[in-house]
């Protein structure tokens, strides 16, 4: 008999509208994981937050049509990995699930799909590259609680990350190349060209209590910057999306593109904790960013890609599921074991180990 296995794919998700602008931004600012206030604070706070950001949100989504294309392009993920799957294992039946954290599908919704297709066992796939417990971390509670309501119980293995992945940085830096090739060659001669990897920011607080997530994303920099084997390559990380007043990881992107325009140095900016196009990339780096170096007389802007249903990082996802399949382990990291650094407690392998020591 084909064996059934069923791979659920988590996401931020993004409101499929100008009606859901607001209640998506509660969903996601009463977030325990997002919002760390008390429990009796988080909910007036968080909607009030919502509140407070909607008018802009909305603006920024109806440069989009009005919603976010997320739910779309994690669908066609979805079914190029189920064909890719299949290619790999003719044997097996894979079905892709999406699971969304903060719009519509949600966990619940996803898992009551998973309990009707009846699958032998389960894979958690997240399509955040890097772990962190506002991403990762939130999806695997909200997939767990989902599953517990409705009594859905299969053998589980978590992918927790894929920040190192020799595919998938491979991928990435063909990405990298493609636009750089586009950029020079549009760029005036003698000027020079930095790559800036951006990334979604994090409060310093949230790295210092332990999560590893700025770690991770600077090893998925050292690991496309070392795939695209070009040296001297001029390239820094940086964090976007700054949306509170409390420091956050530095640094900004909006300084580093600052600094490029007052150097005459052009920029090639590449999403690298994101996989799928949405705000963030689309409107954040596309349209207010690049604004800004233009303003300031940046001597060329230029954006690479996100992967969504590139060939080459749909085939590194299949090999990293195969592998989390087949690792006999119930929470595995891109090379199964953990990678983190111990100082990172926060790291999912961590808080495993830490359950495992006070049950024994």
């Amino acid at each position: 008999m084909t064996r059934r296995i069923a791979v659920v794919l988590f996401n931020l998700g993004g409101p499929d509208g100008p009606e859901a602008v607001r209640p998506f931004l509660v969903n996601l600012f009463t977030d325990p994981a997002i919002l760390r206030v008390p429990s009796f604070v988080r909910p007036w706070l968080g909607r009030l937050i919502a509140w407070r950001r909607t008018k802009a949100a909305r603006e920024n989504y109806d440069i989009l049509g009005g919603g976010s294309p997320l739910r779309e392009l994690t669908e066609q993920q979805a079914r190029a990995l189920e064909a890719a799957l299949a290619a790999k294992e003719p044997g097996s039946e894979y079905r892709c699930f999406v699971a969304m954290r903060y719009w519509h599908p949600f966990s619940d919704e996803a898992a009551r799909a998973v309990k009707a297709f009846d699958p032998a066992e389960v894979l958690l796939v997240p399509l955040y590259p890097q772990y962190s417990s506002t991403t990762t971390g939130s999806s695997i509670a909200a997939w767990h609680d989902a599953c517990a309501a409705i009594g859905l119980a299969r053998p589980t293995t978590t992918l927790c990350c894929f920040h190192s992945d020799a595919g998938f940085a491979g991928a990435t830096a063909r990405l990298v190349r493609e636009a750089q090739a586009k950029a020079r060659a549009a760029l005036p001669e003698g000027v020079k060209l930095r790559v800036l990897f951006s990334a979604h920011g994090l409060p310093e607080r949230i790295i210092k209590a332990g999560d590893p997530y700025q770690w991770q994303v600077e090893q998925t920099m050292a690991a496309v910057v070392g795939a695209m084997d070009e040296p001297g390559l001029d390239h820094v990380v940086c964090y976007q999306s700054r949306v509170t007043p409390q420091k956050w990881i530095g640094p900004s992107t909006e300084e580093e593109i600052r600094r490029a325009a007052a150097e005459k140095v052009a920029v090639l900016i590449c999403p690298i904790a994101f996989v799928s196009e949405h705000s963030e990339t689309l409107v954040e780096l596309d349209v207010e960013y690049r604004h800004i170096g233009e303003s300031l007389g940046i001597p060329g802007y230029f954006r690479v890609p996100a992967q969504n249903s590139d060939h080459a990082f749909i085939q590194s996802l299949a090999d990293l599921t195969r592998r989390a399949q087949h690792s006999a382990r119930t929470l595995c990291s891109f090379a199964g074991a953990r990678q983190c650094p111990r100082q990172h407690t926060d790291c999912p392998h961590a808080r495993a180990q830490s359950l495992a020591a006070k049950a024994a």
